[in-house]
């Protein structure tokens, strides 16, 4: 075991050394990839429907190919689900990823032959840069939990569909399956409590090193192995634990939670996959920027997010982006999506190399007045509050009040699923220091305050595991499913009170 994990160490610094290198010329490649993706589908119906053959230039390809989201490109992925070949990608997607959709219902991204590697070559770069960069890890000599979907794929004419997680378990290579859990059998038990036991059961005699997954389902994990074990921390059970990969959600609202449940300091090795493609992650652990993964296969474009919602909003390559600004993020790329938005908005924290950190959601604002509130200055705010009181939380969304019904004005309601249900701070306390961070934070908003337009924020208490049962209603209760945090409407929020205390 330890001359595999010298040797695991060395291939680990070989591809951190090349990824580097990679990085240093990423103009250069994302202009080969623009012009490779581009030539291969020019006989593919979506490259005959946008004259691919007459496209030369990005200017060529912004004129010609406008800017998409699922819904819009919803007609070329149905003909792909049908069986039909050629359609965005030569041939036929080696796999369908399945996401939970909203008001769309469920959406199926393609990934084909050429796209898989992106997926599963980066989570390993990332885990390589943390061994390369931590001379004392022995990660490889234990075992590493990573939470997934089911690696059961339904067959859809062809395509093996399923969620991506699930999917990745089918290209795990080799080397690395020695030291992965839970097993095949856990990560197809479809019960979600029963699976969390099980995946205990199977972990508990072993020497654990690395545990993965996305921050409010390992909360949750880990405060199950106390029940059952009765022990003070995890790291009582687990004392060679050393590193945590985490993505989807931000951290720092369950970072306090998380490392009073560990019981000491672990690393932290921050992600960014999406099922459209793996995008970036933290190659330095002293960097919280994510290193943007510029020689996939993936062409990045950006929009600044003030200008988003015009009818024909700037589009900038990589050369053009500048610091500290918010991007909706467009990519396309080989596994046949064009232009594609995918939701997400992020903020360069470096140009040399080129790194990035998410900030949020395009649908995941409030501006029912014109604040434009993000979801970072609202996880800044309660995480900051967090620190200054000292209490933890479960889970929490936030959505506009426009018609309170005692006629008074309009204001942000805060649904908050208190650690402790029986909180001894004072609410309006804690309403007060989130509103006044947020103001700070946010000048449109503490316009509206100050003018009278909008009330100072409401905080209402969610039961003890409101959350879970509000996911379980939703049927969107799983590893790799969260409580929309931010919402300019109030259909979560309505849902949510129904468990208010």
């Amino acid at each position: 075991m330890k001359i595999y994990s010298q040797v695991l160490r060395l291939v680990a610094k070989k591809i951190t050394a090349t990824e580097l290198s990679k990085s240093k010329k990423a103009r250069q490649n994302q202009v080969k990839i623009f012009k490779s993706i581009v030539k291969k589908a020019r006989q593919t119906s979506f490259g005959k429907d946008h004259r691919f053959e007459s496209i030369h230039t990005y200017d060529d390809f912004k004129t010609q190919v406008p800017v998409k989201d699922y819904e819009a490109l919803r007609p070329y992925f149905e003909r792909t689900k049908s069986g039909e070949i050629n359609v965005l990608w030569p041939g036929k997607p080696k796999y369908f990823a399945k996401t939970s959709g909203t008001t769309s219902g469920a959406k199926y991204i393609p990934i084909t032959k050429e796209s898989i590697s992106n997926h599963i070559e980066s989570a390993r770069n990332a885990l390589f840069a943390y061994v390369s960069k931590n001379q004392n890890s022995d990660t490889f000599q234990g075992k590493m939990l990573f939470l997934s979907g089911s690696p059961e794929l339904e067959n859809l004419n062809g395509v093996l569909t399923g969620r991506l997680s699930g999917i990745v378990n089918h290209e795990i290579p080799v080397w690395f399956q020695k030291n992965k859990l839970p097993d095949w059998e856990v990560n197809c038990e479809p019960n979600w409590d029963v699976k969390v036991d099980k995946m205990i059961a199977q972990i508990l005699p072993t020497d654990l090193r690395v545990i993965s997954g996305i921050p409010p389902w390992i909360q949750m994990l880990l405060e199950r192995i106390l029940e059952i074990t009765n022990a003070k921390s995890i790291s009582e059970v687990f004392p060679n634990l050393e590193l945590y990969i985490h993505g989807g959600v931000n951290y720092k609202p369950y970072e306090n939670r998380i490392h009073q449940l560990i019981g000491k300091p672990v690393q932290l090795l921050e992600t960014y996959p999406a099922s459209e493609g793996f995008f970036a992650y933290q190659n330095d652990m002293n960097d919280e920027g994510l290193l943007l993964n510029t020689s996939s296969g993936i062409f990045y474009e950006f929009i600044p997010l003030r200008d988003f919602s015009l009818n024909q909003p700037p589009r900038l390559c990589l050369q053009e982006v500048e610091l500290h600004q918010d991007y909706a993020i467009v990519i396309s790329s080989n596994a046949g999506l064009w232009a594609y938005s995918i939701g997400d908005v992020v903020r360069f924290t470096s140009l040399q190399p080129y790194k990035i950190k998410v900030t949020g959601r395009v649908s995941q604002y409030i501006s029912a007045f014109g604040e434009h509130v993000i979801a970072s200055e609202i996880d800044e705010a309660i995480t900051e509050a967090q620190k200054k009181f000292g209490f933890q939380i479960t889970e929490y969304c936030v959505a506009p009040q426009v018609n309170p019904s005692d006629q008074h004005l309009p204001y942000h309601e805060w649904l908050i699923e208190f650690k402790d249900v029986n909180i001894s701070i004072p609410i309006d306390a804690i309403a007060e220091f989130i509103d006044s961070t947020l103001q700070n934070k946010n000048s449109y908003y503490k316009d509206l305050i100050e003018n009278k337009i909008l009330d100072k924020l409401k905080i209402r208490r969610i039961k003890k595991d409101g959350s879970k049962t509000y996911l379980v209603s939703v049927n969107k209760y799983g590893e790799q499913f969260k409580v929309p945090r931010l919402n300019n409407d109030r259909m979560v929020a309505q849902s949510m009170s129904n468990f208010v205390i």
